[in-house]
């Protein structure tokens, strides 16, 4: 179910910004911290649908589809710059694991539900984990799974747009309460499933 794969396919859509973050002087670098940023301000705007207004969904799932683009054109930057390097590499899987962290933060702090955020965090952080893991003991990065990066912020995204019109209960929970649900279920599951791959794998 990965949308992963696809990124091979959407160079031609990243061209135009590749261009232009090249044109302004912006490095593969701070691309990486700009989609941060964006992560950091989407937790903030969940963080007030919930508490405050719900049109502050709409607007944290703007920032989270633009954090997940960025997060695709610093790569293709890289390239375009011929500058790709493991450090960079290891600067752009260190701020996804944060922006992960504080995304979903915001959405369990805006309901109030810290328990769903602590299983919801741990799931995606484990699912991301093991994909690198695997890496380390001499695998190739492992991206499959039922649900990864991609996945996981195009769902919270939709999630982020359904939960403006749609705040109240649902079944117990909120829409984004249901989110959380969904995050921690299929992030365990996931990193079950990346962990058992690898396993077989180094059989």
């Amino acid at each position: 179910m990965t949308l992963d794969r696809f990124r091979p396919y959407v160079s031609r859509f990243l061209d135009p910004f590749v261009t232009g973050f090249d044109r302004v002087g912006m490095t593969p670098n701070g691309v990486s911290v700009l989609a941060f940023g964006m992560a950091v301000l989407a937790a903030g705007a969940f963080f007030l649908g919930g508490r405050a207004d719900p049109v502050w969904y709409l607007v944290a799932a703007v920032l989270v589809f633009v954090n997940g683009w960025l997060d695709i054109v610093d790569g293709a930057l890289a390239r375009e710059q011929e500058v790709a390097s493991a450090g960079g590499d290891l600067l752009d899987h260190v701020l996804d694991r944060y922006a992960d962290i504080v995304i979903i933060g915001g959405l369990a702090a805006g309901i109030g539900n810290y328990l769903l955020g602590f299983l919801a965090v741990t799931g995606v952080v484990m699912t991301s984990y093991l994909g690198t893991q695997a890496q380390a003991v001499g695998l190739d990065r492992v991206y499959g799974g039922l649900v990864g990066r991609a996945d996981r912020l195009a769902i919270i995204g939709i999630v982020g747009v359904l939960a403006f019109p749609v705040s109240g209960d649902l079944g117990g929970l909120t829409l984004v309460g249901w989110l959380l649900v969904f995050l921690a279920v299929v992030g365990h599951l996931t990193a079950l499933q990346r962990f058992f791959y690898s396993w077989s794998a180094l059989d």
